[in-house]
C-alpha cells in the first residue's frame, strides 16, 4: 500500500521495476508515463501484468485536487467474454457447416431427379429430413437466390413472423422486418451477394409483440462459374446475451462511480460538519442574533441541504447505513398506493396488482417506499399527466439462465414492477439512467439522484433493477429483491450502548477520536457544551493507547475512517473488550463496510448538538 504523500514517480518506478510495463528501457517507460500523467487526461485502458492477470485502469481528473485512478482486476471477465465468443463462433460454425452439408445433399438430389421418379421420391424424403433438422435448430435458417427471392425458410420464420414455410417465394424481408429495419440491413445483404460473408445485429419486432435482438450471418453460395448463386441465412436470438452484457457493463460503471462518490462524500461531510458546527455555534451567540434571520439561518439551511444531497450520493454508492427488517412487500405497496394516489391527476390511472401470497423480503422499508414513490412520479412525468401506471408484485424463482442475465444468484425473489405507457427511453438514455445527476427533466425539476438512489437501494438489498423501455412504447422498471420467508427475525437495534441511557449526559470523561482537526474542534465544542470533559486522539493507534492508560473514560466518540491502519471500529471493539467505557458511538461521513458492531449507534456527519445529545441518550434524533 502506497502511503499518502508518496511521489507519483516512485509509484511508477515501483511498477516498472516489477515489469508491469513489459520489457524495455525502464527509465524511458517511467518518463513516458510521467509525461502522460502531467496532462491530467481522463483515460480508460487495460494492461496485462507479468503474471498474466489483466488490469483495467480508469483515471478521472478531479479539478483542483488531482487525479483519481481506479484499478480493477478484469481477468475473469475477459476470460468469460472470450469463452462466450468462442462458444458462439463454434455454434455458428457448426450450424453453417450442417446447413452447407444439407444444401450439398439437396443439390445432389436435384441433379438425380431427372433420372427417375424413384430418385425424385428419395429427394422429397431427404428434403423432409432436412426440414425436420433445420426446424429443430434454435435459429432461423433460410436460403435466397441472387434475385433476393427466398427459396427456403425453416419453422423459425413462422414462430417469429407468422410466415408459411411451405411458400418461401412469397416471403418478403421488407414486409416481415419493416421498412426501417430492412433499410438498415440491406447494405449487408448486398455485400453478401457480392461474395462476402457478413454478420450483423439488429432489433426485430415479432408478430406476437416481442422485441428481440437478432444476429444474422449471411454465407454466399458460389456457383461453378464464380458468380454468387444466392445466400444461406442463419439468425439467432441474442436478446438475453445482449441484456446480460449491458447489465454487466452497467454494474461495472456503477461500482466505479460508487467508489468515487463514496470517497468524495466522506470529505464533503467533514467539510459540512465544520460549516454547520460553526454556524450553529454562531447562531447561539447573543451578539449575532440580529444577523441570524438574514444571514446565518439561510447558510445553515444550505448546509443541511448539502448534507441531504450527500446522503443521496451515499445511497447510490451503497455506503449509507440501512436499517433492515422483514417486510411484507404487498402491504408496503398498498401503503404507497394510498400515499401517491391522491397526488396524481385524474387523467392518470393507477392500478396495483398484488401477489396472492405474502411477499416477505429483508430490506429497509423506508428506502423501498422512497424508491417506489420515485418510480411512480417518474412514470407520471413520462406520461405527461395522461396515461396508465401499473404496479405489479409477484413471487419469482430465478433459474440459472435468468440469474445469469440479471447477475443475481439463483433462488426466490420478490419482483415489484412499475410500468407506464409514456414516452419511453432510447438506448442512450437507458445506459445512463442510473448515473448520479443525470436527468432528462427540465432545469429545476429534479436533482438526477432519484434513479441512482433506487439502484443503490436495490443493490444494497442484495437485488437489482431491470429496465425495459423503447421510445413511444413506455417503460417498465422491475425491482428484484431476495425473498425472506423467515418473518420472525426482529428489527435491528436502533442506537444504544453498553450501559443504560440516561436522560441527560453525566459530567463524565469522553474520548474523541477524529483525524480532521477542524472537525475535531467542532465536535469537542459540542461535547463540552453537553457537559463532558474531553480527551482527543488524532489516530486510532493513539486512541488505543489512551484507552489502555486512562481510567474513567465513560464515552468513546470515534470517526470510522482513520489513518494509520487502525480504524474506528477497531477502536470500538477494543473499548468493548476492555469493559470500562459505558457508551460508544461511531460517526462517519460514510461507512465503507457493513456494520459488524450491533448495539453501537452510527452518527452520520454532519450533525448538530441536538442530534449528538439524542444519540447520547439512546434516542433516534
Amino acid at each position: 500500500m502506497t502511503n499518502a504523500g508518496t511521489p507519483f514517480e516512485n509509484f511508477i518506478r515501483f511498477n516498472a521495476e516489477r515489469g508491469e510495463y513489459g520489457d524495455g528501457d525502464r527509465e524511458r517507460q517511467i518518463q513516458e508515463r510521467m509525461a502522460a500523467a502531467r496532462t491530467f487526461t481522463a483515460h480508460d485502458i487495460e494492461r496485462t501484468r507479468p503474471n498474466g492477470t489483466i488490469l483495467r485502469v480508469l483515471g478521472v481528473p478531479v479539478p483542483g485536487h488531482g487525479f483519481v485512478t481506479l484499478y480493477s482486476d478484469v481477468t475473469e471477465q475477459r476470460r468469460s467474454e472470450k469463452l462466450i465468443r468462442e462458444h458462439n463462433t463454434l455454434l455458428e460454425s457448426r450450424v453453417a457447416e450442417r446447413t452447407a452439408e444439407l444444401s450439398a445433399i439437396n443439390d445432389q438430389l436435384r441433379q438425380a431427379i431427372h433420372a427417375n421418379e424413384l430418385i425424385a421420391s428419395s429427394l422429397r424424403r431427404s428434403e423432409q429430413q432436412m426440414r425436420l433438422i433445420t426446424d429443430s435448430i434454435p435459429a432461423l435458417v433460410a436460403y435466397f437466390d441472387r434475385d433476393r427471392i427466398y427459396r427456403y425458410v425453416n419453422r423459425g420464420y413462422h414462430d417469429w413472423f407468422g410466415l408459411d414455410p411451405a411458400a418461401p417465394q412469397a416471403v418478403s424481408a421488407r414486409e416481415f422486418l419493416g421498412l426501417d429495419t430492412y433499410t438498415r440491413i440491406k447494405p449487408n445483404v448486398m455485400r453478401a451477394l457480392r461474395g462476402e460473408a457478413v454478420t450483423f445485429e439488429y432489433d426485430v419486432h415479432t408478430f406476437d409483440g416481442r422485441n428481440l435482438v437478432a444476429r444474422t450471418s449471411l454465407i454466399p453460395e458460389v456457383a461453378p462459374d464464380g458468380s454468387v448463386a444466392g445466400c444461406f441465412e442463419l439468425t439467432f436470438d441474442i436478446t438475453d446475451q445482449r441484456r446480460s452484457h449491458e447489465l454487466m457493463v452497467q454494474a461495472q460503471k456503477m461500482d466505479a462511480l460508487g467508489q468515487l462518490t463514496g470517497g468524495l462524500a466522506h470529505d464533503f461531510n467533514n467539510i459540512l460538519t465544520v460549516i454547520l458546527g460553526n454556524l450553529t455555534a454562531l447562531a447561539d451567540e447573543p451578539s449575532a442574533k440580529p444577523h441570524v434571520p438574514e444571514f446565518i439561518s439561510p447558510a445553515i439551511d444550505a448546509a443541511r441541504r448539502g448534507s441531504e444531497l450527500i446522503k443521496g450520493l451515499l445511497s447510490f454508492s451503497r455506503k449509507h447505513p440501512i436499517e433492515t427488517s422483514v417486510v411484507d412487500v404487498n402491504l408496503l405497496v398498498t401503503a404507497v398506493d394510498k400515499l401517491v394516489r391522491r397526488s396524481l391527476p385524474e387523467t392518470i390511472t393507477l392500478q396495483t396488482s398484488l401477489a396472492p401470497q405474502t411477499l416477505n423480503a429483508r430490506l429497509d422499508a423506508n428506502q423501498l417506499q422512497n424508491a417506489l414513490v420515485n418510480l411512480i412520479l417518474n412514470a407520471r412525468d413520462a406520461t405527461e399527466g395522461r396515461g396508465d401506471i401499473t404496479i405489479r408484485c409477484t413471487a419469482e424463482t430465478l433459474n440459472a439462465q435468468q440469474s445469469a442475465r440479471l447477475h443475481l444468484p439463483s433462488g426466490s425473489y420478490v419482483c415489484v414492477q412499475v410500468r407506464d405507457d409514456g414516452c419511453g427511453m432510447d438506448a442512450a438514455t437507458r445506459a445512463r439512467v442510473f448515473e448520479p445527476f443525470f436527468t432528462t427533466k427540465s432545469s429545476g425539476q429534479g436533482t438526477g439522484l432519484g434513479m441512482a438512489m433506487v439502484y443503490g437501494f436495490a443493490r444494497q438489498s442484495g437485488g437489482t433493477v431491470d429496465i425495459a423501455s423503447e421510445p413511444g412504447n413506455g417503460t417498465s422498471v422491475a425491482l428484484w429483491l431476495p425473498s425472506d420467508n423467515d418473518s420472525s427475525t426482529q428489527k435491528p437495534m436502533q442506537g444504544g450502548d453498553a450501559g443504560q441511557p440516561t436522560s441527560q449526559p453525566d459530567q463524565n470523561l469522553a474520548l474523541l477520536v477524529e483525524d480532521d482537526p477542524n472537525v475535531r474542534r467542532i465536535v469537542r465544542r459540542l461535547l463540552l457544551d453537553l457537559g463532558f470533559a474531553v480527551l482527543e486522539a488524532e489516530t486510532g493507534v493513539e486512541a488505543l493507547h489512551i484507552l489502555d492508560q486512562t481510567p474513567g473514560i465513560r464515552l468513546l466518540l470515534s470517526d470510522i475512517v482513520m489513518p494509520g491502519g487502525v480504524d474506528g471500529r477497531q477502536v470500538a471493539r477494543h473499548a468493548i473488550q476492555g469493559g470500562q467505557v459505558s457508551k460508544i458511538i461511531l460517526m462517519s461521513g460514510y461507512a465503507p463496510d457493513s456494520d459488524d458492531l450491533p448495539g453501537v449507534p452510527l452518527l452520520t456527519k454532519p450533525f448538530t448538538k441536538a442530534q449528538l445529545a439524542a444519540s447520547l441518550q439512546g434516542v433516534s434524533s
